[in-house]
């Protein structure tokens, strides 16, 4: 499936760069007799369900028109990726400013903080003993912690 995977990619990417979004994964699998496209999209901002929705039109439209599936019928399933998506190319870290994440250095030191600011190579993270910055070279796993109240609408709700 790598192959047909990478037809998909490449069929793709302009339509989703024409509406600013990122490919995040396109993962393709057999599902009895058609196959199971599973694609994951985001964009500074995020995306809504009613543009998730337009957007699956339009790229099945895509994929019939580059006929990147072939003859075999497909599923497509276009989503954005959820909270436990591992925090792993700068614009993820980007995406999560003011979020709680949870890190786990390659030196097995646990890291935890809410994201400040990031740049191509590194996060400073807010924690309970400073600001702290970190490389993403030394970062082994990362992902945002859930949080049910947000600082944001903590201050909202108090005005």
């Amino acid at each position: 499936m790598g192959a047909v995977a990478e037809r998909v990619e490449r069929a793709l990417v302009p339509a989703l760069a024409d509406r600013h979004l990122d490919l995040e994964s396109v993962e393709v699998q057999p599902a009895g007799r058609r196959r199971l496209v599973r694609v994951l999209v985001d964009r500074d901002g995020g995306i809504n369900l009613d543009e998730i929705a337009d957007l699956s039109r339009d790229l099945s439209q895509v994929l019939d028109d580059a006929d990147a599936m072939g003859e075999q019928p497909y599923v497509l399933e276009v989503s954005s990726p959820g909270v436990d998506r591992p925090l792993t190319l700068p614009r993820h870290w980007r995406r999560a400013r003011g979020h709680l994440v949870n890190i786990q250095l390659a030196s097995g030191d646990p890291v935890f903080g809410r994201v400040k600011a990031s740049s191509e190579q590194d996060v400073v993270l807010a924690t309970e003993s400073g600001d702290v910055t970190v490389s993403f070279d030394d970062v082994n796993h990362a992902q945002l912690e859930i949080e049910f109240t947000h600082p944001d609408d903590v201050e909202t709700a108090q005005e």
